[in-house]
């Protein structure tokens, strides 16, 4: 088992190539051992060098509705007036503060995904 920080892109290559092979490992082995060692230590280079921006708010509402089969009627009665919907999905006005807390309240959309971009 040899080890160690990733930092260039052939070290990560090489890391996941290496993970490919014993992805499959007992967990108490010592291939298992490597490749929750490789595992991390992949996450970490993935999010220093491929970082994922959180979604814009509006996707985020509009893919929460579509998971849970919501209408604009029905969010029109989470964030207020239905009119309000219709604004904010055409990005004439923002969401408010209020709107933010009661749409991660009742539709558990993280305060990450709703406050980005704003």
């Amino acid at each position: 088992m040899d080890i160690k920080v990733l930092k260039t892109e052939d070290d990560y290559n090489q890391a996941l190539k290496r993970l490919d092979e014993i992805f499959h490992a007992l967990t108490d082995s010592k291939e298992g051992d490597e490749a929750e060692l490789l595992s991390i230590l992949i996450e970490k280079y993935e999010d220093k060098h491929y970082p994922i921006d959180p979604p814009d708010p509006i996707e985020a509402i509009k893919f929460r509705m579509e998971q849970m089969g919501m209408t604009k009627k029905e969010l029109a009665e989470i964030i207020g007036y239905k009119s309000r919907v219709s604004e904010i999905f055409s990005r004439k006005r923002k969401l408010t503060l209020k709107m933010i807390r009661n749409l991660h309240d009742q539709l558990k959309i993280p305060y990450e995904s709703l406050i980005a971009n704003y």
